[in-house]
């Protein structure tokens, strides 16, 4: 063979292996936590007694291993997320993960799940939050063998992963706006609710810092009032959003913000808190839908029923047949393409439009 045979076999092997494991060379963040909601949920959900499930077709559609339990058609916002932060594969569910690939991360959302523990009974059976925290408490505890025992080495590895927790939007949508079922809209004003939740959550928050959190994204709830589920229950000409939760929503999230800049401001020394406006990267595929690409922004691809959003997406149901010109992908849930362009935007945001104080690619270099 000649030398300048050799090099160009070089040369192609190494494209190859670059092409093989790109992501492999890239992993900017040893871990990836996630506590969270079906938005979330990658799925927790699929062996108990609950309507908020989704391992079932049409559901993950267009993702590569099928109806996992995702409520979308393919990837979620995590799963973009955890992409972009160079993880080979997507993080597992805790429902099915033990051993050492708990040391890469692990999700512990539920679909139907809150800040309160009763949200989301009126779906069945779910992980609040507080159980997710629990459920990571356990992880921790089985970690602790990997490090034979050495706090101080799982500290510091526990320290450089990444935390996401996304929480609220049920806390609204299955308990206070739902009157019928739930008792607290009579127990409290939208700003009294706001803080109770705020309450909690500052708990619960500092309990995973207390296990070890250090760089942890919180998620603002989206702009809930305007999906094709409110669209279809309070809107009869098919435009006009569901103001009333949305003002209230607006309301949470302030006082999330504000949370995470007492947080930051050294209630929790050491730690870095990220607050992820969900609310107003929603608003703006919202309202400017065509400019991203996406010709129906009030309709669900896959429902049934006004907007597509009466009754979720059923077993065996056929979705439409472009999922990339939906915004939304059910009653409540983005489409893959949505969750992209949500995922590419937290990912590196400019400080203080979608991400407060920093973006998610600076919180990893930290």
């Amino acid at each position: 063979m000649r030398f300048s045979e050799l090099v160009l076999v070089v040369i192609v092997w190494l494209w190859l292996s670059g092409r093989a494991f790109p992501q492999e060379q890239q992993v900017q963040v040893p871990c990836f936590f996630i506590f969270g909601d079906s938005l979330v949920d990658n799925g927790n959900n699929n062996g108990i007694l609950t309507l908020a499930r989704a391992n079932y077709r049409p559901y993950g559609i267009d993702f590569p291993q099928g109806s996992t339990g995702r409520f979308t058609n393919g990837r979620t916002f995590v799963d973009v997320l955890a992409q972009l932060l160079g993880f080979p594969t997507y993080i597992p569910p805790y429902s099915r993960t033990r051993g050492r690939a708990l040391l890469r991360g692990v999700n512990y959302a539920s679909g139907a799940s809150g800040i309160r523990d009763e949200t989301g009974n009126n779906l069945g059976a779910h992980a609040s939050m507080n159980e997710q925290v629990s459920n990571f408490a356990d992880t921790v505890q089985q970690m602790r063998r990997f490090f034979r025992g050495d706090t101080n080495s799982l500290n510091s590895y526990l320290s450089r992963c990444i935390f996401y927790s996304g929480l609220g939007s049920n806390d609204y949508l299955n308990n206070y706006f739902m009157r019928d079922f739930y008792s607290t809209s009579s127990q409290f004003t939208p700003k009294a609710y706001a803080s109770s939740l705020i309450q909690d959550y500052t708990r619960q928050l500092t309990l995973l810092y207390q296990l070890g959190a250090r760089k942890v994204i919180v998620t603002a709830v989206g702009q809930i009032g305007c999906i094709p589920y409110q669209l279809a229950r309070y809107n009869g000409n098919n435009s006009r959003c569901n103001e009333d939760i949305n003002k209230a929503i607006v309301i949470f999230n302030s006082e999330l913000r504000k949370l995470v800049d007492r947080f930051n401001g050294g209630q929790l020394p050491g730690a870095k808190f990220v607050f992820l406006d969900s609310y107003q990267s929603t608003l703006d595929l919202y309202q400017k839908g065509k400019s991203y690409g996406f010709d129906i922004i009030d309709k669900g691809c896959c429902g049934v029923g006004r907007n597509n959003g009466q009754i979720t997406c059923l077993p065996l149901q056929q979705p439409c047949a472009d999922r990339s010109k939906y915004l939304f992908w059910d009653a409540f849930h983005p489409t893959e393409a949505a969750n992209i362009i949500f995922g590419k935007a937290a990912y590196s945001s400019k400080p203080q439009s979608y991400t407060y104080p920093i973006n998610i690619q600076e919180l990893a270099m930290l």
